[in-house]
Order: structure tokens, then C-alpha cells, then sequence
């Protein structure tokens, strides 16, 4: 596509847009509102529990204190002595992207784009290479919603990314110092303003998957300029798009997610004004409302009701007279506490938050079951963050350290090598898959010696070391000729 092609499908995109930006704007407002211009908020609940979403996400997805994926043989090579090494090379590489991810802004980035995807249902999260000589050679950047406009390709992913981002012309400059610009663009990069003064010139970055092949994506870097034709600052291809949209949920027929701060929206305003008033009836019963006589004496513009104050009045004069209210029945606070606790329901935070009670005192079964209820409330949501998020994530990872020739190629592609996730959410349904092989052979060696010699207990032991996700160092090596008597 030529830039003004890019702009063009950029501009009608940005169209398909608009109607949700109206509710986004209104979803930070009450939950994440900016530093300054926002609306005055009496009640936190909102954001208090869209703050523990995200956390929660973060380390039930992709814990930085753990490692949260493995890399496997993919279905097939078994638990031969070619796949045991093959596993172990696997494992390696597994350590090293682990490595580099520990040693960058992951969590920290990861963690901001998780609020965007609670607050507006969709986030994008940027992976880049590090310049050589950084601790970690991944950079990562969450990529605010206002500046990313989305398009879903055929295959049901956002994979086709137009970012916004205003530069000065020494920023432009020095980040594309190969690109042919304007002669008045490169006189102010000349002239080195300083940022604060520096006029700032709109740069559209397009990434879009290649037509005609299999893998791969185009990139182009646009500088529009206003009254005047837009001017290609570079273009290249990206084996894997450096752009990773993920969204919470979707409706058909849609293309931007939406998220559970848009579903508790109508509850969060409520409470918002609840709280708004319950303030306001504060200050009227601290205050009181008062009536007096005009005497010639009072001047009511001068009557300030403050603790200690004197108020002159005439004599025979009632002066200042409270007006009382005809009856006392409030019934705000239990209005607000239903809608606080819908607030929290609606934001998983009574489900994927520490339990009211103290933890220490839940038996391993409560354990198990919190950890089972949290897997069918985020099923559906997990498994497309799963497709989203976390598989191109790791894609995108390994293209980078392979190009650096830290590892060696591998393909997540499922017939060679498959992509394994072990966090502590994707873990709840391999304990109870282990909890029920584990009760089979209970039930064999019941049948006396006759069942028992039907199992194969090496390969039964193997099974659930690659269920329970136990690191393969702790298994034997098997002969170049055993079979795999319980496939994967």
C-alpha cells in the first residue's frame, strides 16, 4: 500500500470507530479518570475493584514470579530417547525467553494493558527488540487504546493495527534517520527545539498481515501532514506482527472487545450519584436549613452557620429557626451496598480477589474449589487471551531472540513444537485431569494383580509429570527404543 493508501484505510477505520468512544471515555471517567479535567468521583468501588481485576489477570495468566509457559515435542515423537532430548533442547529455550522476559518491562507493561482490556475490553500491548547491549533483549510498550485503531482480519484476530503518535521533528528524525523528509520538517530537526516548544506532527505506523503468504506482516511508518501529501518515513516485514491486540469479550459482528467496567457501567454511575447525594445530606444535617424573620435586624447574606458563631436577632424576634423535615427514613446506605457489592461481582473481585475470610484458615478442598469456580467464570475469556494474547506473545518473543540467534528456530505450529501454558489458571484443569488418572489407578490396583499388569507405571508416572507441569530434569532418561505406552 502507497501512504496515502495507508491514511486512507487508516481514516476509515478510525469511522468504524467512533461509536465506541463515547462509552470508552466514559468508562476511565469513572474508573481510571485522568490527572486532570475529569469529573468529580464520591465513590471508588469502581476503581478499586478494575485495579484488582487487572492484578488478578496478570498473576493468574502470566505471574512474573514463575515461569507460566513450556515449550514440548508436539504429539507424535512420545517418550522416545529422541524426545527426551528434544525436550530438554525445548526446555532451554524455554529458560532463555524466561530470562529475557524477567530481565525487561514485561510485568509492568503487560499489567497496563490489562487495565485498558478491564476498562475498555480491548488492549494492545507492543513488543519490541531492545537495542544490543540492554539487560533483555525484549522492550515491551502498552499501547493506549486512543492511539491504536483496529481491524479484524479473516481468521478473527485484530491483526491489522494503525498506531497514532505525535512527534516533534527531532524525535522523527532520529528515529528514522533514513527517511527523505519535508525541507520544513528538517529545519526544525535542525534547529533541536526543545520538546516542551517543539511543534508535534502526527505519525501513523500500519502493520498488516502479507497477502499471498502463509506467515509474515508489512509495516509502514506515514508522516501525515496537513494540506499536503503524506510522506513514507519506512516500510519492512515483521515475521510476526509486533503489534498484540487482545480482547476481553466480543459481540458478533464487532470488531473492539468489551470489557466487565462497560457491563457494571449503569451501577458504577449510580453509585457514583448515590454517594454524591449521601455527601450533600451530610452537609445539610451538619449545617441545618434555617428560616428567620425579616426584622429590618438579620441579614440573612451575612449569617455564616459555622461552629461557635453569634447571630444577632431583634428583641421578640424568633430569629433564626431550624426547618424540620417530615420524616427520617434513609434508605441510601442500603441502596449502596447493593450496588457495591454488584459492582465487585461484575468485576470478579468477591471471585478472583483473597477471599473475606483469611485464606489461612481454607482447607485444601476450598483451595481447589476457589481455583475451579475461577476457571469456569474466565473459561470463555481465557481462552481467547489464550489465542490473542499469549500464543502470538510468545511467537513474537521467540522471533526476536531467534533473529539474535539465542535460540534455535522453533515454530509454534503444533506438528513440531506446541506451546504449553503453565499458569496457575491453565494449571486448574490439569490437577483435576491428574486427580482423575490418579483415582483409575486406584481403582486398578483394586483388581488385584491381573488390572495392576495393565499399566504401564513409568508412562502413568510421565503423563502426570507433563500434566502437573514437573520439569522433565526430574525424569530418567528412557532407551533410544522405548516406546510411549500412554500418549500425550
Amino acid at each position: 500500500m502507497s501512504p496515502a493508501d495507508i491514511l486512507a484505510r487508516q481514516r476509515r477505520a478510525l469511522e468504524r470507530r467512533r461509536p465506541h468512544e463515547a462509552l470508552w471515555q466514559d468508562c476511565y471517567d469513572h474508573v481510571l479518570p485522568p490527572a486532570s479535567g475529569a469529573a468529580a468521583l464520591f465513590d471508588a468501588t469502581a476503581a478499586d475493584a478494575a485495579e484488582q481485576l487487572a492484578a488478578s489477570l496478570l498473576a493468574e495468566l502470566a505471574p512474573p514470579w514463575s515461569r507460566w509457559f513450556g515449550l514440548s515435542p508436539a504429539r507424535g515423537i512420545g517418550d522416545t530417547a529422541e524426545g527426551a532430548a528434544a525436550a530438554r533442547a525445548l526446555e532451554e529455550v524455554a529458560e532463555t525467553l524466561q530470562g529475557h522476559l524477567d530481565r525487561s518491562n514485561f510485568a509492568l507493561e503487560l499489567h497496563q494493558a490489562f487495565l485498558d482490556l478491564v476498562i475498555a475490553g480491548t488492549g494492545v500491548l507492543l513488543v519490541e527488540e531492545a537495542p544490543p547491549g540492554e539487560a533483555s533483549a525484549l522492550r515491551f510498550a502498552a499501547v493506549p487504546l486512543r492511539e491504536a485503531v483496529l481491524e479484524e482480519g479473516p481468521s478473527g484476530r485484530l491483526d491489522t493495527v494503525f498506531r497514532t503518535a505525535r512527534l516533534p521533528a527531532a524525535a522523527i528524525r532520529a528515529r528514522w534517520p533514513g527517511a527523505a523528509l519535508p525541507r520544513a520538517i528538517e529545519a526544525e530537526a535542525a534547529r533541536e527545539a526543545a520538546e516542551d516548544d517543539a511543534a508535534r506532527h502526527a505519525v501513523v505506523e500500519a502493520v498488516w498481515p502479507e497477502a499471498g503468504a502463509a506467515q509474515g506482516y508489512r509495516y509502514a511508518a506515514v508522516l501525515d501532514l496537513p494540506g499536503a501529501a503524506p510522506v513514507g518515513l519506512a516500510a519492512g516485514r515483521f515475521a510476526e506482527s509486533p503489534f498484540v491486540a487482545f480482547r476481553w469479550l466480543k459481540a458478533p459482528g464487532e470488531t473492539y472487545g468489551r470489557g466487565p467496567v462497560a457491563k457494571a457501567l449503569p451501577d458504577i454511575r449510580t453509585a457514583n450519584k448515590v454517594v454524591e447525594l449521601v455527601l450533600k445530606n451530610a452537609s445539610i444535617a451538619a449545617t441545618g436549613i434555617w428560616q428567620a424573620e425579616d426584622d429590618g435586624v438579620l441579614n440573612p447574606a451575612t449569617v455564616r452557620l459555622v461552629p461557635g458563631a453569634i447571630i444577632p436577632k431583634a428583641p421578640g424576634s424568633s430569629g433564626l429557626t431550624p426547618l424540620a423535615a417530615p420524616g427520617d427514613f434513609d434508605v441510601s446506605q442500603l441502596v449502596l451496598d447493593d450496588l457495591r457489592a454488584r459492582i465487585r461481582r461484575a468485576l470478579l473481585a468477591d471471585r478472583l480477589g483473597p477471599a473475606r475470610d483469611s485464606a489461612a484458615r481454607m482447607t485444601a478442598t476450598e483451595v481447589i474449589e476457589r481455583s475451579a469456580e475461577s476457571a469456569r467464570l474466565l473459561g470463555a475469556t481465557y481462552g481467547r487471551l489464550q489465542a490473542e494474547l499469549l500464543t502470538p506473545l510468545v511467537a513474537r518473543c521467540l522471533a526476536i531472540l531467534r533473529r539474535r540467534g539465542e535460540v534455535p528456530p522453533v515454530i509454534l505450529d503444533g506438528r513440531e513444537v506446541r506451546l504449553r501454558y503453565a499458569s496457575p489458571l491453565a494449571q486448574v484443569q490439569g490437577r483435576a485431569d491428574a486427580a482423575n488418572t490418579l483415582l483409575f489407578l486406584q481403582a486398578v490396583r483394586a483388581l488385584g494383580a491381573e488390572g495392576a499388569a495393565q499399566v504401564d507405571t513409568a508412562a502413568a508416572a510421565r503423563w502426570l509429570a507433563r500434566t502437573l507441569g514437573a520439569p522433565p530434569e526430574i525424569l530418567r532418561p528412557l532407551p533410544p527404543s522405548t516406546p510411549n505406552a500412554i500418549e500425550e
